[in-house]
């Protein structure tokens, strides 16, 4: 197994990796609207989602892969009446339409209102 690690990602808040390769996958860890920049949560379901997306996009840069390449994404939100608005966003990212579980939870670490894990296959 290999980490992975983008510098623009944030860095993980407990022991584990933003992502790890595993043969031909890459598992990235849930990602949340954290700005890399200024270590900030940033507010609203639209932001967190935007900037959860950025967040992916930065780790699976890193891998040298993109959204094509993800197969399946698991998504949790802090409150269901959020999905419409988390959804559309999510689908201007994820057009290649990966296999996806979308759950409600009572609560997200660091207040997030949607987290957001990737698997990705590797060229």
């Amino acid at each position: 197994m290999k980490a992975i690690f983008s510098e623009h990602a944030p860095k993980a808040l407990g022991p584990y990796s933003q992502a790890m390769v595993a043969g031909n996958l890459l598992f990235i860890s849930g990602q949340g609207g954290i700005n890399p920049e200024t270590g900030k949560l940033v507010e609203g379901i639209e932001a967190q989602t935007k900037q959860a997306i950025a967040n992916i996009k930065a780790i699976l840069t890193e891998a040298g892969v993109g959204f094509e390449n993800v197969v399946k994404t698991t998504c949790f939100l802090h409150e269901m009446s959020d999905f419409a608005a988390f959804n559309a966003i999510y689908g201007e990212a994820f057009i290649s339409k990966p296999a996806r579980s979308c759950v409600a939870v009572k609560e997200l670490p660091a207040n997030f209102l949607c987290e957001i894990e990737v698997i990705a296959e590797l060229k």
